[in-house]
């Protein structure tokens, strides 16, 4: 099971992806949810570190991606609403694999 937990306060500002990594992910299909939110994450981040320009500290360990932008802009909080976006739409057409939490209040799912 892949889980994605959005952080923010009134906005989004990161994600944490935990279990993405083969070994957490046992059937075939398994596999290509883990792969489309690995893609999805790594777009997201490159996206705003390297195109928008925002800072943010990152983390990649097997099963894990950390990512938090303390100062978010508008253009970056709205990558990870998009990111948000796609993948709530993955995890309710692939609930066995992918799990989403966390997020805004203000920010609809």
């Amino acid at each position: 099971m892949t889980s994605v937990k959005f952080l923010a306060n009134e906005n989004l500002y990161g994600f944490e992806i935990s279990g993405h990594s083969s070994a957490g992910c046992e059937d075939e299909l398994g596999k290509i949810v883990c792969a489309a939110v690995s893609s999805a994450a790594y777009m997201a981040a490159n996206t705003v570190t390297e195109i928008i320009g925002d800072k943010a500290d990152i983390e990649v360990d097997d099963g894990k991606m950390l990512f938090v932008c303390n100062k978010p802009s508008d253009a970056t909080q709205k990558v990870l609403l998009g990111l948000k976006l796609h993948l709530t739409c993955l995890s309710k057409d692939y609930s066995n694999n992918l799990r989403i939490y966390g997020g805004a209040k203000n920010v609809k799912d």
